[in-house]
């Protein structure tokens, strides 16, 4: 069986792009289900699979997160890698369809669990919104922050992997967008399919104007995850998201890293991190001694 990929909703699990792409479980969050069902949830997927590889967005609560750790500590096992992911919600949900592409390749789990920092270099995640008022995740400057008060303002955002902004015309009365000279976020200089979805923003930018654009070879709708809107900081917005979605190409993306052994678990990683158990690929270098050859002082006690 393939190593299992796991979520903490299932609005981040994609289509499946083939019937070759095995779906991805869904652990439910604390409010959803109990400490000991989550750990009989968990169980069932090592003994299925084998190996557990959980995506952990950046801006998951921090008590799913505190879960999570919970249970891979009760349970005491190597065998599930929490993997962090700092990408918008749409981006995670791509990320996740890429490891679900690559499961059923002869990776092994310490390989699979590590190519998603690899892989999440390559996606190219923003969105089109109606208000950059509130919006953190970005620098915006004040010019941008004024604008957003006014009729039919929009913003062609990136987040990933470089952060960019620039105000749009405003929009037609007809809902169509109006042009204007904007400079659009820089996309990818690979092949890449385009996913967006809708908010509460009535715009075909994306798929008219961005899409031509960045030269993607295809483009997709899905609905919104849940946590766009908190994202973004706004319910008025257009999510897109484009990255590799030939499975060939992400083998040779992924085979062709350099693989190493974990020092501390024994996993095979590639990249500069175990996926497992964090251990960095180097010892980290050996302290400077203390000035004057004096010993240093004793670290305090943890009660």
């Amino acid at each position: 069986m393939p190593t299992a990929i796991a979520v903490t909703s299932a609005d981040l699990v994609l289509p499946a792009p083939d019937r070759h792409t095995p779906g991805a479980a869904v652990l439910r969050p604390p409010g959803q289900l109990g400490l000991e069902g989550a750990l009989a949830e968990t169980t069932a997927l090592l003994e299925a699979h084998g190996h557990l590889v959980v995506v952990v967005p950046s801006w998951l609560p921090a008590a799913t997160v505190r879960r999570l750790h919970t249970v891979r500590a009760i349970l005491e096992t190597d065998r599930m890698a929490l993997v962090g992911a700092d990408l918008p919600p749409l981006g995670v949900a791509l990320l996740v369809r890429q490891l679900r592409q690559l499961s059923v390749c002869e990776f092994s789990p310490g390989v699979l669990a590590s190519a998603a920092r690899l892989l999440s270099h390559y996606i190219y995640a923003g969105a089109l919104l109606g208000s950059v008022a509130k919006l953190d995740r970005v620098p915006v400057g004040l010019k941008a922050h004024a604008r957003s008060w006014s009729p039919g303002a929009q913003f062609a955002v990136l987040a990933h992997p470089t952060p960019h902004l620039a105000r749009l015309a405003p929009v037609a009365s007809s809902g169509a967008h109006a042009g204007g000279g904007a400079v659009l976020p820089p996309g990818p200089g690979f092949v890449t399919h385009l996913t967006f979805a809708r908010g509460q923003l009535a715009s075909d930018w994306v798929a008219a104007e961005l899409a031509p654009a960045w030269q993607v070879a295809g483009v997709m709708e899905n609905p919104l995850p849940a946590d766009s809107a908190a994202w973004w900081a706004t319910a008025k917005l257009v999510e897109f998201a484009a990255a590799i979605p030939d499975p060939s190409v992400l083998y040779q993306l992924v085979a062709s890293v350099r693989r190493e052994e974990c020092r501390w678990c024994g996993m095979e990683l590639i990249g500069d991190r175990c996926g497992f158990c964090s251990a960095p690929l180097t010892a980290p270098p050996p302290a400077p001694p203390p000035v004057g050859g004096q010993s240093a002082a004793p670290s305090r006690s943890r009660l």
